[in-house]
């Protein structure tokens, strides 16, 4: 379910909801839009779209109902007993595959921080048991304390807990920091849109095996990499980070601050974008929003335009390379096909003109072979 509020970017076709959906296992099988000027305070849609929600639903056999945009935990318990069904947002699928995707300690604590963030908010949907009162003999709660009192109590206390876990990790990863900059390392990271092609550029530079598939959110670990650029006789650092994506949670961008952290602390990055995306322009914007936030804003970057092979022959450049205006700054941009190896030699020669361009380093044997997050 979508709903144009006239804002800019709205996905009439649902494409990158459906995506999401199937990249957390679910099936689509119908989709609604409308237009409204706002939200419905009760429904978010008002009661006669929702009836009509309810009668697609009816007709297709959905168990779930699925809305493109947040809603507020009332609406949301409102829209549940109105349509019969379960009823969850954008939010929620990108926690769910987010829980389902985290392999290292890190990543699982950062997803369960958020995900319990997001429920603290959401515990107005349980409304069959949140009245009831659980003081007495025998119960954990203080005399006269209300089940939804008690909840949220438990959450925060699982939220402080795990903050705390993560501030050990972050400082963790401020020593291997440490280590790298006394080593005088050049450290590059991969940043972009989710399902850009970033594993597969990052498999095929530095002939790794990391996970990658054509679906959203492949990666989530970060996960670093020696890569030794031969025009400059030089060993770097590189780095696959998580992509980023439209309207992500704020709760998620905090909880991955620290694995973020990677794209903060580089000396480069390496923003990969879907060439054969029509909407290459807006996952651009929506990258450079998320540096700023995460203050990696003014790291210089090289444009990487990644999957050329989708790119029918009379559409592609005619210079494997040329400069792009990217917020007001011109950037370096380079054209590849990971997938093919295509452009691949000139990536690695402006990669060499950036590293020799930083204060030359031996490269020290003691230098780890690999290194993945949270390991």
């Amino acid at each position: 379910m979508g709903v144009d509020f006239g804002l800019p970017h709205f996905d009439a076709e649902l494409q990158e909801l459906g995506l999401l959906a199937q990249t957390a296992g679910l099936t689509p099988v119908g989709k609604i839009v409308c237009r409204r000027r706002a939200p419905d305070a009760a429904l978010f849609v008002g009661s006669g779209k929702a009836d009509e929600i309810k009668l697609l639903a009816t007709q297709t056999g959905a168990q779930e109902i699925l809305f493109d945009q947040s809603i507020s935990p009332a609406q949301q318990r409102n829209l549940e007993r109105h349509l019969e069904l379960p009823v969850n947002d954008r939010t929620y699928l990108i926690l769910e595959i987010f829980s389902q995707r985290a392999r290292s300690h890190e990543g699982k604590l950062q997803v369960e921080l958020a995900r319990l963030q997001y429920l603290s908010t959401r515990l107005v949907r349980r409304w069959s048991h949140l009245e009831r009162q659980s003081g007495g003999i025998g119960m954990r709660g203080g005399p006269g304390e209300t089940q939804i009192e008690l909840d949220r109590r438990m959450i925060g206390d699982s939220i402080k807990r795990i903050k705390e876990r993560l501030r050990k990790v972050v400082k963790q990863r401020s020593t291997q920091r440490r280590q790298r900059e006394r080593r005088q390392a050049f450290a590059i990271s991969l940043v972009g849109y989710t399902n850009a092609g970033k594993s597969t550029l990052f498999n095929a530079l530095v002939k790794a095996r990391a996970y990658a598939a054509d679906q959203l959110f492949a990666t989530l670990d970060t996960t670093t990499r020696q890569l030794y650029l031969g025009d400059v006789a030089r060993t770097v650092s590189l780095s696959d980070t998580v992509g980023f994506i439209r309207d992500l949670p704020h709760g998620l961008v905090d909880a991955f601050r620290a694995t973020l952290q990677e794209a903060v602390d580089a000396d480069l990055l390496l923003h990969v974008v879907d060439f054969s995306s029509p909407d290459y322009l807006e996952q651009m914007a929506e990258v450079q929003r998320v540096l700023h936030e995460i203050g990696a804003d003014q790291i210089p970057q090289i444009l990487v335009f990644n999957k050329l092979d989708d790119i029918s022959a009379e559409d592609r450049p005619p210079q494997p390379q040329d400069s792009f205006e990217l917020d007001g700054t011109l950037t370096p941009r380079v054209f590849i096909s990971a997938r093919q190896g295509l452009g691949l030699d000139t990536l690695r020669q402006v990669l060499s003109q950036q590293a020799s361009r930083a204060q030359p380093a031996a490269d020290s044997p003691y230098f780890p072979q690999s290194h993945e997050a949270g390991a």
